[in-house]
């Protein structure tokens, strides 16, 4: 059943959170010098600073309750997503994000996609924003079927699309491997899923497996951290505003394509506003989320989400947008197409993880010809 629902963070809970801010010591935190050992101080005090004095959380609620919005009980999950309606000229369409994104990533999509015709869903993953309380760990592989009821509540037996990045790319393919029936086809700007039994033969795959594993080994202890004891840094995160502003905010200026300053830092607010990151980070603060939405990776660990059965295929359509993502390196097309049915492969002339907030002009163009070449008749 489908509750509407308005983003409305209690008085008392959004004063509490500011207080915490407010008292944050500074002088307890040394500066290792720029980003070398993980998130600049500078460019943290800086986003603070606007939190403390410019920042107005009821504004983003206003805007973002411009979104008509609901929830609704999957087996016990509460899942909470936007939905706006298209004519129906087109295939209902499911927009997914990852961590530590959440479902305003695809904020300047969905009413264009809305005029393409779809019925446009765009839900928080579990565990994350407003699909909390949320009761277990759950990975990918239990997600991807909690999504394929929603889209079933809200389309009935009519075929859909999916895009996602980073955990959306995960559970998309999962959804398409376990319905092929019901999913039309999958749009990714991250490839992550390979069959258990694919293997690197040629150069290129070689050369692009060494980087990228020595990137991941490099930038991956949060996911190890998070993978293996989430409610332990759990306990640090849900008292400290300004600890889950850091932990998410060096994400962003690790994993999106920036220019860098003179001493290799990244420049942040060439592309980010402090307001669109605050309100992303809020999603997670005032909602308990920064605690639940690690769970995924614990979640991830415990299905082996990282690889489908060996020799398996996703056999719907798949399109690649291989946006220049500095840590989740894009593999080879030809590593790809050892397990996906890969009909349409963009190499992006910039971009980096989180593409919808990023460069949303290019994944929005790239969606739709993917789309429109999913649905062409084949012989």
């Amino acid at each position: 059943m489908l509750t509407p629902f308005t983003i409305h963070i209690p008085d008392d809970r959004l004063a509490q959170i500011m207080q915490k801010v407010r008292a944050y010591d500074w002088d307890q935190l040394p500066d290792a010098g720029g980003w070398t050992s993980g998130v600049g101080k500078a460019d943290l005090r800086r986003l603070i600073s606007y939190w403390l004095d410019r920042f107005d959380w009821r504004a983003q609620e206003h805007r973002l309750n411009r979104f008509p919005q609901f929830t609704t009980e999957i087996d016990g999950q509460r899942v909470h997503f936007v939905h706006m309606a298209g004519d129906g000229t087109k295939p209902p369409l499911l927009l997914l994000h990852g961590w530590p994104g959440s479902f305003i990533e695809f904020e300047d999509l969905i009413a264009p996609l809305v005029t393409d015709g779809h019925d446009v869903v765009v839900p928080s993953l579990p565990g994350f924003a407003f699909s909390n309380p949320i009761h277990t760990i759950m990975g990918p592989i239990r997600i991807a079927e909690l999504l394929h009821h929603l889209m079933v509540e809200m389309s009935g037996e009519t075929s859909y699309f999916v895009q996602g990045g980073d955990w959306g790319a995960g559970i998309a393919t999962h959804m398409a491997y376990r319905n092929p029936g019901a999913v039309l086809g999958i749009h990714l700007n991250m490839v992550d899923i390979r069959a258990a039994d694919v293997q690197p033969t040629t150069a290129e795959e070689v050369d692009w497996l060494a980087r990228f594993t020595a990137s991941f080994q490099r930038e991956s202890g949060y996911s190890h951290e998070q993978g293996t004891r989430p409610q332990t840094l759990g306990v640090a995160m849900a008292d400290s505003p300004v600890g889950v502003a850091a932990w998410i905010l060096e994400k962003f200026g690790v994993w999106a394509d920036l220019p860098r300053r003179d001493d290799g830092s990244p420049d942040l607010w060439a592309r980010f506003s402090e307001e669109r990151l605050l309100t992303n980070i809020m999603l997670y603060v005032a909602s308990g989320a920064a605690v639940t939405a690690a769970w995924i990776y614990q979640g991830h660990r415990e299905e082996g989400a990282n690889k489908l059965p060996a020799g398996a295929r996703v056999r719907v359509p798949t399109g690649v947008a291989a946006f220049k993502d500095p840590v989740f390196l894009p593999p080879p097309r030809s590593y790809a197409e050892k397990t996906y049915d890969i009909i349409r492969w963009t190499d992006m002339p910039k971009g980096g993880h989180f593409a919808a907030m990023e460069q949303p002009e290019l994944l929005l163009g790239d969606l739709r010809t993917f789309i429109s070449a999913a649905l062409e008749p084949h012989s």
